[in-house]
């Protein structure tokens, strides 16, 4: 079996102590508030601080990873003599996965010798994590760097995104709503259902009325779609508002009588399109 190491990018949203717990690398997307040069990783700013900045009307523009980015993290893992399998951020939603694939070819001519598998997991935020963790579990049980890449590519077309936003102003900003709609939203308290759909794109399902309404409707989609409900293999996350994100947990807690495999914070790369308030729930499902 080869010796090979999973990489992901930051915009799985899992904290760098868990990868590095699970022997992942990452590569490092950036963010800066508008108008300014000076770039941010996610680390670089807790969640609370880049949320409250938002709130008090700080606009974050993000870039996604480039060839060299990966190039530079991609060749010292070749020199070590390690195989690559990279899991990126979904291409219907930025090109890092596309960067991270042209940096693969270039190597892949310098160190012959070597493979790596690059694959477009068509997720976001912790449904990207999701995968690095599923692929992580796999890799532990013995699975060499090609069967963990066919178990990752059969999960994906049943890997389930649903969310919903406090503030539609910020889905306006990145063109995801359009500025009538975001203003009637707010004016109507109405709150959007997303989910990232078989091809990686966002799409808008439904709308509800309020917050409460907006939690029940996405433990529904759990109710209706998961492939084991009972089993309680779902993770939350959340645009600093954990209250929020424990009030879906004890949804789904109350009916399955199982708690969230993992709850994180929806990081500043993901979080300046989304803003705060941001609510997701992801879990394997009967289709996307």
């Amino acid at each position: 079996m080869s010796n090979y190491v999973i990489i992901t990018d930051s915009s799985c949203d899992l904290a760098p102590e868990t990868l590095k717990e699970w022997s992942v690398e990452s590569i490092n997307l950036t963010f800066h508030l508008d108008g300014s040069s000076q770039e941010y990783i996610n680390s670089d700013m807790p969640s609370g601080v880049f949320y409250q900045r938002m709130r008090e009307g700080s606009v974050f523009k993000t870039a996604a990873a480039n060839m060299e980015d990966f190039c530079q993290v991609f060749e010292q893992k070749l020199q070590e003599g390690v195989d690559i399998l990279y899991l990126g951020f979904s291409s219907g939603l930025s090109n890092t996965v596309c960067a991270g694939q042209m940096a693969a070819t270039e190597l892949m001519e310098k160190y012959p010798e070597r493979r790596i598998t690059v694959i477009d997991t068509l997720c976001a935020s912790a449904g990207q994590g999701m995968v690095v963790y599923l692929a992580v579990q796999k890799k532990q049980s013995g699975a060499s760097m090609e069967e963990v890449a066919a178990y990752v590519n059969g999960l994906l077309p049943n890997l389930c995104h649903w969310f919903t936003v406090d503030d539609l102003v910020y889905l306006k900003r990145g063109g995801r709503v359009s500025a009538a709609t975001a203003l009637l939203g707010g004016i109507l308290n109405i709150k959007p259902i997303l989910h990232v759909d078989d091809e990686g794109h966002l799409i808008s399902m439904s709308k509800v009325r309020g917050r409460r309404q907006s939690i029940q409707a996405l433990a529904q989609k759990y109710v209706e779609t998961a492939l084991n409900p009972e089993e309680g293999f779902y993770f939350i996350c959340h645009g600093d508002c954990i209250d929020d994100a424990k009030a879906l947990e004890n949804c789904l807690f109350e009916k399955y009588g199982a708690k969230a495999t993992m709850i994180v914070d929806v990081g500043p790369v993901i979080g300046s399109h989304s803003g705060p308030g941001t609510l997701a729930l992801f879990f394997l499902g009967k289709n996307r």
